[in-house]
């Protein structure tokens, strides 16, 4: 038996979802809602990407902390063999300039926000690859806004751990929409409902996707920016580019070859640390042992070190090729540099604890396409502002912008673009897509995927065992967040005495990123789902 058939035969399905089997085809998104929305476009005929598309606007209805119509998407897909990295970057707005900002105009309110790019991408996405019509595919958020779902636990502890940032907003909009009596969190299991979110999706169901860019909504929200000191305007929205195709990155992992996105998303850096975890051995990853998660931590720090002094922008800023990037010899020297002790010539650079969301789905069905959509509003609950008369929270992509370097790629400039630490992957096996996998978590994103790689072709575990595996990231300076009940104790300790500085985390943490992957089996003839332990997500087939 080979590692495939074992990887594939160790999978069991759950009662609760978070993990499945079907034969028709398989979605896995981080709220049953979505989940069920992308099934149900299967079951009507539609393809991957209709049931993706559906999903991903679900989740802007009922996973409103990670994504929106006001946020940005990106998406990488293999339709009808063609393979497809979709950069939906969001722009910076003509009036944005650094000499305006102070820092927390870039993380809280309308300052903060950036062009929405996320309904000119699904609907680019249903055009030109999908096969259902536009307003299929939004009648399931419609009816998700108007009727209601039930607040869970998750998206009650975030609430209340952002009420002090809510409050920070002068209008309060955010908070109105979205805590209860807008002044505290809605108790879990409570029927949240959104008319004027309602509202919006339905005109756009007549309408088409640009009428969310061109007449009475880009005038609403110049309007509402104009009332709150805010810089994005109708003529922004009218400007927003359709989202460019780009050919993926890709390079090969054990026995598969993975496809991802290229900058301005983070897929570099994840092929790079899985490149150089290739010059670990399978058996030393799967000892566990404490020196092998030193090994690990070093390679997150040293991939990550290189995005960061290495910025690219693929439109005008070409410094350095991705073949370059990615070769085989920086991969083994990088590999080769790691000493038996925490390397200090790495700048001791420490990025706030900041919680960031995001949102990821991924789809395949029989057909054989497949595709993974990574959509975001940045920070939890994006910039605590909202649109009046709208209901959809605008994004906090200003921050993820450079502003103090003019010659940084990222640098905040009219009509700019933020970078992003997105990187879903398509998989491949015998030159087939095989699995489709992402996650969201900020700068983490790059690492959990690389740990749930590992689990399945180094430590031979399916999907659900991967998923649910104890995690661990580290940051350029040396910083190790782990679930610390998690790890044997003498683990944390050796990590210690080597001079990292360790971050406790609770078991199953929400700061650790989120595993939603769907897989086509090899050698079953079936397709496999999980979702992530830590969110509120199910997998399902039709």
């Amino acid at each position: 038996m080979n590692k495939i058939d074992i990887i594939e035969g160790q999978f069991e399905a759950s009662i609760d979802q978070k993990s499945a089997v079907a034969e028709g085809g398989m979605v896995s998104t981080a709220f049953p809602h979505a989940t069920h929305a992308g099934v149900q476009m299967l079951r009507k005929g539609g393809n991957a990407v209709d049931a993706a598309c559906a999903a991903a606007l679900a989740l802007a209805v009922c996973e409103p902390q990670a994504s929106g119509v006001g946020g940005q998407t990106m998406a990488i897909l293999d339709v009808g063999g063609r393979r497809i990295a979709l950069d939906g970057s969001t722009r910076i707005p003509s009036l944005a300039h650094a000499s305006r900002f102070d820092t927390h105009d870039r993380f809280v309110g309308y300052r903060a926000t950036t062009v929405p790019s996320t309904i000119a991408v699904l609907g680019y996405l249903n055009f030109r690859y999908g096969r259902l019509g536009w307003r299929q595919i939004l009648e399931p958020a419609i009816d998700i806004a108007r009727n209601g779902y039930q607040i869970t636990q998750l998206q009650h502890d975030l609430q209340a751990k952002n009420l002090t940032k809510f409050d920070a907003v002068p209008s309060r909009s955010g908070a109105r929409y979205f805590l209860q009596d807008g002044a505290k969190p809605y108790p879990p299991g409570t029927l949240f409902t959104q008319a004027e979110l309602a509202a919006l999706l339905e005109y756009l169901a007549e309408r088409g996707p640009k009428a969310f860019y061109q007449g009475r909504i880009a005038q609403q929200i110049e309007d509402d920016m104009l009332a709150n000191d805010g810089f994005l305007r109708a003529d922004d929205l009218a400007f927003i580019p359709w989202p460019v195709e780009r050919v993926p990155l890709k390079r090969r992992y054990r026995d598969v070859m993975v496809y991802t996105m290229p900058p301005p998303a983070a897929g570099r850096t994840l092929l790079l640390t899985l490149m150089m975890l290739n010059h670990l051995s399978s058996r030393f990853i799967r000892s566990d042992s404490s020196e092998s998660y030193h090994f690990i931590a070093e390679i997150f720090r040293k991939a990550f070190l290189l995005r960061k002094e290495r910025p690219y922008d693929p439109n005008t800023y070409p410094q350095l090729s991705d073949k370059q990037m990615l070769s085989r010899a920086l991969a083994k020297d990088m590999a080769i540099s790691i000493r038996d002790t925490i390397d200090p010539t790495l700048p001791l650079i420490e990025p706030p604890l900041e919680d960031g969301d995001t949102t990821h789905l991924s789809v395949m069905d029989a057909e054989g396409n497949a595709i993974g959509i990574t959509q975001s509003i940045e920070l939890v609950y994006g910039s605590k502002a909202a649109a009046a008369g709208l209901g959809f929270l605008y994004n906090n992509y200003m921050n993820a912008v450079e502003t103090r370097e003019a010659s940084h790629p990222y640098y905040l400039r009219p009509n700019g673009l933020p970078w992003t630490s997105v990187a879903p992957a398509v998989v491949y096996y015998k030159n087939q897509p095989w699995l489709v996998v992402g996650s969201p978590g900020s700068e983490r994103i790059y690492s959990t995927i690389s740990q749930f790689l590992m689990g399945l072709l180094d430590h031979r575990l399916g999907m659900d065992q991967a998923m649910r595996r104890p995690r661990f990231h580290c940051s350029i300076g040396g910083r190790i967040s782990l679930e610390a009940s998690r790890f044997d104790p003498a683990t944390i300790d050796y990590l210690v005495g080597m001079g990292y500085k360790i971050d406790r985390r609770e078991a199953f943490a929400f700061y650790l990123g989120a595993i939603h992957a769907v897989m086509r089996t090899a050698s079953r003839g079936y397709f496999q789902g999980v979702a992530e332990q830590r969110r509120d997500g199910t997998a399902e087939g039709p």
